[in-house]
């Protein structure tokens, strides 16, 4: 098993002061109760640190160019990107704690796809007893050796973790929106070239990351909560946190790209959704104004939105009450097809995470890190 997270970088740690929180934090871990030891804030997420960030796999249509050779990142400017959102959360009250940078890992930078947290929030218990339990993906093979990074950081971070078994790309294509969970799935094929008529000769084939038949799984992690079922169609959207965002007190608002999903599928969001279904237009999907993603801080709900998206949309994000944050993250999306919540793994509040990992948190945070 790959132990990335367990380098400490000693050299460098050594010469960074700790902030006082973290000290404050390490100590009282043996001997103040769990309220305590929780830093008052709002969100717990994972980012994934940006240094190797490149293309090799390729492996979605964002990722080549017109004739399919794959796209060469802007390494500093990927780098000052990812810092500004991460600043820009901290911010805004988030904890953010810093999976450690592969370089034959590159995709670590989004690590949406690592899995699920179940319940992710509302309760630190199941109604059965048990703990809040992890689901790790079970990612396409150019990506699958992230598990090994994966699992033991979030068994650090206190949690259980149980491998889904279908081919499944977690919180990308599995997450809360009001009283439901959606689960967005697609045709998935193996990735290829293929020959056309035109210029050029051939066309890529990508396919979709979770199949039909994680649904029965899913399932019975869900209970008897509803989970409704939705079909991607278009290559370039190829997880549902792509043309799907969910905000709002319950996440009961739906931010949509409706051309991203099959004919039945759009009727169906109608149908369960109808108010509180916020149609995104071509050029603001093209953004992926629905990869955003939703903090709490000071009693006050914040949607941060790629940088570009309309002045339209944003007056009607603000409308149901929640103020967008625009952060430039377009690197990311123009060469590896991601933005901004394919960059974050939600844990959820900050007052529910397992006791037993504060040291761990205090040791992985942002400020610490860096």
């Amino acid at each position: 098993m790959l132990n990335f997270f367990a380098r400490s970088g000693a050299k460098d740690q050594e010469n960074r002061q700790p902030l006082d929180r973290e000290r404050d934090l390490e100590r009282d871990t043996e001997t103040e109760p769990r309220k305590s030891q929780t830093p008052k804030m709002p969100r717990t997420i994972l980012m994934g640190d940006p240094t190797h960030f490149s293309v090799l796999g390729g492996a979605n249509p964002h990722t080549r160019d017109a004739l399919g050779r794959k796209k060469t990142v802007d390494a500093d400017l990927a780098r000052h990107q990812w810092h500004n959102l991460a600043r820009a959360l901290v911010a805004h009250g988030v904890e953010i704690c810093v999976i450690e940078p592969h370089p034959r890992l590159t995709g670590l930078v989004y690590p949406a796809n690592a899995g699920f947290l179940y319940p992710l929030e509302g309760f630190d218990r199941t109604p059965s007893g048990a703990s809040k339990s992890f689901y790790l993906a079970n990612l396409l093979p150019t990506r699958a050796a992230e598990r090994d990074v994966y699992a033991p950081f979030i068994n650090a971070m206190g949690y259980e973790t149980v491998e889904i078994k279908a081919r499944f790309e977690g919180e990308a294509d599995f997450f809360p929106a009001g009283r439901f969970m959606l689960f967005t799935y697609g045709r998935i094929e193996r990735q290829r070239f293929v020959f056309q008529m035109g210029v050029p000769p051939w066309r890529r084939v990508y396919g979709f990351r979770s199949e039909k038949g994680a649904l029965n799984e899913l399932q019975a992690i869900a209970g008897d909560r509803q989970i409704i079922a939705l079909e991607l169609c278009l290559e370039a959207y190829y997880h549902g946190d792509t043309v799907l965002c969910s905000f709002g007190p319950h996440r009961e608002f739906l931010l949509a790209y409706l051309e991203g999903l099959t004919a039945p599928s759009r009727e169906r969001l109608r149908q369960e959704f109808d108010g509180n279904l916020i149609a995104l237009s071509e050029r603001d999907a093209a953004l992926y104004a629905a990869n955003s993603f939703q903090v709490d801080h000071n009693d006050k709900l914040y949607l941060f939105m790629p940088e570009g998206v309309s002045d339209e949309l944003l007056n009607e994000v603000r409308r149901h009450s929640v103020e967008p944050v625009l952060t430039d993250v377009s690197e990311f999306l123009a060469k590896g097809g991601g933005s901004i919540k394919c960059m974050i793994l939600d844990l959820g509040p900050s007052s529910e995470q397992p006791p037993e990992a504060v040291r761990f948190r205090s040791e992985r945070a942002y400020q610490r890190v860096y």
